[in-house]
Parts: structure tokens; C-alpha cells; sequence
């Protein structure tokens, strides 16, 4: 696999079109909007041209939350005078008896971000490293780095799937070994047995936190839920992917009360009754998750294809999201599509040329293969292109220098 060097190099933020966003109404397009099936059933429009830029960079859904979520907490709002409510009493319990744990093995959180940090900082320290794959979801990497702990990066198997067995070994005083599955920005998944294996090789008085944000996407990774009543595991959830609640902050962690009473030291609590109730309705549809699975997982299959006959190599994935080798630099691509209004996610460390990919509407990555082949040809569309920007984790800008030397390197190595 022809995967570029390891090198010190910023990347971009998801909004590198935000300068040109202005001029989006200058656009020529057809009056008639594409129209796609959504995972529902109904009509999506694709975001018009002549509007607002595509995202397909930040791993959302532009469809949103589940009708029913929306009426509940439409319902809820009025109500919002006082604390709590129904949705927020019965979502717990309910949440437990689904995932078929004991009601003080959750927490509940504003997203599954929060709960990453906060999980993260709970068990590492200046002499307890965080061990994570590379490439791989960097909040956790940060979150460390403010512990004055060491980040220990072993670089992905082939297939894409976690080392575990490299990253079991990488340091027998880690605090953390961090397995996002399905991993982001790859999709790919790390079976079952390797959970099974990390949890029994992980080294002594290890945390194994596995982030399940992407699971639902998925038709072959298998959640490691159980094992957090085996052992030191803490699993991370959440509603910002498939549920389409990116917005409303709705998130989870399951794992032993004594773990998760070390997290609270850190945690705030802070989700609101209207998102309780729309997080109520979620879960107690039985066709959701199946009707996004299926309806994403043939829109990521047919882009993928579609790429990979144009000749660009893909990473095998099972979530909303991939990475593609664009054959140039990734930051530069992205910054070409977003002169069509396309935003596209940003780039890894060592994988310069490979742009992560959000998997959206059919509608949305229809203009994406539109704006993907004419810039491939040379052509840019009539934004502006946005200027450089470089990007801190929690979406805050810094110079170049500092990220560079100051958020995704320092006090890391790779192995």
C-alpha cells in the first residue's frame, strides 16, 4: 500500500470553504434540486449550491435526528420551565435493559466526546501513557497531552484493523489503550477476538477504552459492551453519528461503577429534557438503526466503487466515513472542492493524501462525483478558495507553529 511518509505537518478544519460561503448565491445550477431516498423512506433534498455548502466532512447526518425524536422534543420544550421529565428519568433505564447491563453501569453525557477526555484523563499520568493506533481519533491524543502523559501510536495492520498485539506490548505502564471501532477516519473494524485479546493481555492496572461512536454503521463489528462486567473496559457511545443528533449533545459510557465514578470527578452534567426525549424516541424505534445501516452502507459502497474505479485507493471501511488516496496533497483537494461548495473532512499525520471522506445523501455524493471529477480535471468552481487555516481539535484556530510543536506531536512517538 503506497501510504505517504510520517512528517510534522498541520492539517485543516472542516470549514476551509467557510471564506467563500458568502458567495455561494453565485453559483449557476438547475432551479431542480436532486432528490434521494432518505434512510427513512422520504424524500431528501440534497443541500442546493445556492444555498449552503455540502458538508461531507464532519461524519453527521445532514437528515438529522428521526422525525419522532424532533415531535418529542418539540413535546418536551414547553415543559423545559422545570428539570428533568419523563424522557429523562425513563431514558436510563431504558438505555440499560437494551444493551443488557445494570443501570449504574451508564453514564450519561453530552456526546461520547466528553466522555472521552474526561475517560482518558481519569487513568493516564506523566507515568501512564495512552496508547491509541495511528491513524486514529485524535481527542483522545490531546486529552493525555494535558496530563503530561506520553501518546504511543502502533501503526494500523493492513486490513486497517487495530495492532492490538503492538499496542498490548507498546508500554507495560500504560494507563489507556484506546481502540475506536469502527476506527476513525479509516472505518475499519478490530474483531472481536483482538477486543478479547487486549482485554487479556492489556498491561496490568490498563483501562481498555473502546469507542463505539461509528458501531451502528456497521454489519460486522461487535460491540464490547459485556466485557466492561469482565474486566477494566469503559465503552463510549454516541447520538452524533447515526441518530443524527450531533447538535443536540447526547452521548454514553458503560462500564464498572467504581470506573465510572473516577470519570465523574471530572464530568459535568448537562444534557437538557429536550434531548432526553428526543434520545427516548431514538432508541425505542426498532427500524432506525437498520434502515440508516442499510441505506448508508450502499451509498458508502457505491462512492467507494465509484472511487476505486477511477483508480483511488480507499480504506476498507464499515462506518459513515473513509479515507482516500487523492494523489496529491489532501489539504490542497480539500481546499479545490470547496470552491463547489463541498466540504470534505481533513487529514492524518503521515497520511497527507488521504482525505477522510463523510458518507452522505445518495443527493450529496452525486455533487460530490460532480466536483470530485472536475477538479480532478483541473477545473475550479466559482468560489473563492478559502485560505489555509490550520485547525485545533475543539475547533478553535492556532498559528501553524503551534499546533505543529504545541497539540499532535509533542510528547508522542510512534512505534
Amino acid at each position: 500500500m503506497n501510504r505517504s511518509q510520517n512528517s510534522r505537518r498541520s492539517f485543516l478544519r472542516n470549514s476551509l470553504f467557510a471564506a467563500g460561503a458568502a458567495s455561494v448565491a453565485t453559483l449557476q445550477t438547475s432551479p431542480s434540486q436532486v432528490m434521494a431516498q432518505s434512510s427513512e423512506g422520504t424524500p431528501v433534498l440534497a443541500p442546493p449550491m445556492t444555498s449552503e455548502p455540502i458538508n461531507i466532512g464532519s461524519n453527521t447526518l445532514s437528515e438529522g435526528p428521526l422525525k419522532a425524536a424532533v415531535e418529542a422534543a418539540a413535546r418536551q420544550l414547553p415543559l423545559s420551565g422545570s428539570y428533568g421529565g419523563v424522557a429523562a428519568s425513563s431514558f436510563k433505564p431504558t438505555l440499560a435493559r437494551q444493551l443488557g447491563v445494570p443501570e449504574d453501569y451508564l453514564y450519561i453525557s453530552p456526546g461520547s466526546g466528553p466522555a472521552l477526555g474526561w475517560a482518558v484523563q481519569s487513568f493516564v499520568s506523566p507515568t501512564a501513557s495512552l496508547v491509541s493506533a495511528d491513524l486514529s481519533y485524535e481527542a483522545g491524543w490531546r486529552a493525555a497531552l494535558k496530563k503530561g502523559a506520553e501518546v504511543i501510536k502502533v501503526p494500523q495492520n493492513s486490513d486497517w484493523s487495530h495492532d492490538v498485539r503492538g499496542m498490548c506490548a507498546a508500554d507495560p505502564k500504560a494507563g489507556v489503550l484506546y481502540i475506536c471501532n469502527p476506527n476513525n477516519p479509516t472505518g475499519g473494524i478490530t474483531s472481536r477476538a483482538d477486543l478479547e485479546y487486549a482485554l487479556a493481555n492489556k498491561p496490568e492496572g490498563a483501562v481498555l477504552l473502546v469507542d463505539e461512536a461509528y458501531i451502528h454503521f456497521s454489519d460486522n463489528a461487535v460491540s464490547a459492551v459485556d466485557l466492561t462486567m469482565k474486566g477494566d473496559v469503559i465503552v463510549l457511545r454516541t447520538f452524533s453519528k447515526l441518530y443524527g443528533m450531533a447538535g443536540l449533545r447526547l452521548g454514553y459510557a458503560v462500564a464498572r461503577p467504581e470506573l465510572l465514578e473516577k470519570i465523574k470527578l471530572l464530568a459535568i452534567d448537562d444534557v437538557s429534557s429536550t434531548t432526553y426525549a428526543a434520545g427516548l424516541a431514538s432508541i425505542t424505534d426498532e427500524n432506525l438503526v437498520p434502515q440508516r445501516r442499510a441505506y448508508y452502507g450502499k451509498v458508502r459502497r457505491d462512492t467507494v466503487a465509484w472511487l476505486e474505479a477511477q483508480g483511488y485507493e480507499c480504506s476498507v471501511s464499515e462506518s459513515n466515513c473513509f479515507i482516500v488516496n487523492v494523489n496529491e496533497d489532501g489539504r490542497e483537494f480539500k481546499r479545490k472542492l470547496a470552491t463547489y461548495g463541498i466540504n470534505i473532512g481533513r487529514t492524518w499525520v503521515g497520511y497527507e493524501n488521504w482525505p477522510r471522506l463523510t458518507v452522505g445523501t445518495e443527493a450529496e455524493m452525486a455533487k460530490f462525483r460532480e466536483a470530485f471529477t472536475a477538479v480532478m480535471a483541473g477545473k475550479l468552481g466559482p468560489l473563492p478558495m478559502p485560505e489555509p487555516r490550520v485547525a485545533m481539535l475543539d475547533g478553535r484556530f492556532e498559528d501553524a507553529i503551534g499546533a505543529e510543536h504545541g497539540l499532535y506531536e509533542l510528547g508522542s512517538r510512534i512505534c
